[in-house]
């Protein structure tokens, strides 16, 4: 059994929305961050850095935070949502870039322009242009494919389950996913599935899952 520590943000649903897609047994968790949960002896525990998402295995006794990492173990535990050869590389490749530049710039944006907007109109500037041009990324990416890596038109991979939940705030953002149709065709794709449907709305339902 997995223990699932998380909240309703974008890095929480990546794990949920993979949990829902492998159908495995696990236990949501809530920590509610408006509380300051994450900051509880127990937790830090588990997840020294504060932040959700954090698992607990109890199968083979790991504990991890940070996504990416857990993304991974999942992924490798049970052998589905990756690729082989040369394409895991690509797979992480892109799951890198999610890690270290869209999920932390689109925060930024979240930081400025959603909740603070007006403080700062060189902040807002700046991390609008830095979100335009990674959407304009994963747009060029996502030509003539249908999921990020993969061989063909692509492989349904953890690396598509990283960036959904941070495109899935494009309204947050700014974004008209209109200018960037390639983006918006995948980001249905991946809406219409009923695993990142029950992935969304964990560990509670705060809002229905924005269109494109």
């Amino acid at each position: 059994m997995i223990d699932l520590y998380t909240w309703t943000t974008p890095n929480g649903r990546k794990v949920s929305i993979l949990l829902e897609e492998l159908g495995v047994p696990y236990t949501i968790k809530p920590i509610d961050i408006s509380k300051g949960e994450q900051f509880a002896p127990d937790f830090l525990a588990i997840a020294p850095n504060n932040r959700i998402p954090a698992i607990v295995d109890h199968e083979t006794g790991v504990n991890l935070m940070e996504t990416g990492a857990i993304m991974l173990y999942l992924a490798q535990k049970y052998d589905r949502f990756q690729v082989t050869g040369d394409e895991y590389w690509h797979m992480v490749e892109w799951l890198m870039w999610q890690m270290g530049g869209l999920g932390p710039m689109l925060g930024q944006v979240h930081h400025f322009v959603k909740y603070n907007k007006g403080k700062s109109d060189y902040a807002e500037e700046r991390y609008t242009t830095e979100a335009k041009r990674l959407y304009g990324v994963l747009d060029r990416r996502l030509e003539g494919r249908d999921y990020v890596v993969g061989e063909g038109r692509g492989t349904y991979t953890i690396a598509d389950m990283s960036m959904w939940p941070w495109i899935s705030r494009h309204d947050w953002q700014g974004i008209d996913l209109a200018d960037f149709p390639n983006v918006r065709s995948w980001y249905q794709r991946l809406r219409a599935r009923p695993a990142v449907q029950s992935g969304y709305h964990l560990p509670k339902k705060v809002n229905e899952i924005p269109e494109g």
